[in-house]
């Protein structure tokens, strides 16, 4: 019974650490990476599809990225996508590929960037205590409700301590690595 309730909290903190992951890999740096553009939708024969599932992604240069459709015909599609994304980005077409660079990164926009990472890393962990708020419900109304001892409750409590511990750490971790990667110049 506890170990369930520990069991569903483990796997829903780790899904709050893979969304603050996929959210700081949307955080622009100093250099161009394709998961920037993990948000851009292209509106590819009337149905929104990510850029993704569109085309190849190539860096040549630190600043500069190759982007490489599939499908010759979605070109332009792709192209005002990118134009129409908050993402700063300048693509240029050249008929085959189109050539995004992005302009350098000013100090008081990396420190936007790392109020932004400082913001969705607190909501990593503000998730991360939600569900260790309901886990330590479950566990309490076990014990209430006398289907465990309270013995069991107790040791249950701590390892759910543990466990987000742990978790808001690794957020901490991943956020500490993102602001190193913003500050970077």
């Amino acid at each position: 019974m506890i170990e369930d309730a520990l069991l569903e909290a483990e796997d829903k903190m780790d899904k709050a650490v893979e969304v603050a992951k996929d959210n700081f890999a949307g955080i622009r740096t100093g250099r161009v990476n394709p998961g920037l553009f993990s948000k851009v939708t292209v509106d590819y024969y009337g149905s929104p599809t990510p850029l993704q599932q569109l085309a190849s992604f190539q860096t040549p240069e630190a600043r500069t990225l190759l982007i490489s459709p599939f499908d010759k015909s979605s070109l332009t599609a792709i192209e005002a996508a990118l134009r129409d994304s908050d993402l700063g980005a300048n693509p240029s077409n050249d008929g085959s590929v189109i050539r995004v660079t992005m302009p350098e990164l000013t100090a008081e926009r990396r420190k936007e960037y790392i109020k932004l990472a400082h913001s969705q890393g607190e909501d990593a962990k503000v998730s991360i205590r939600h569900v260790r708020r309901a886990a330590k419900d479950t566990i309490d109304k076990l014990v209430k409700d006398g289907e465990v001892g309270e013995d069991e409750g107790t040791r249950g409590e701590k390892e759910l301590d543990v466990l987000t511990k742990k978790y808001t750490d690794t957020v901490d971790s991943l956020l500490k690595a993102k602001e190193a990667e913003l500050s970077e110049v």
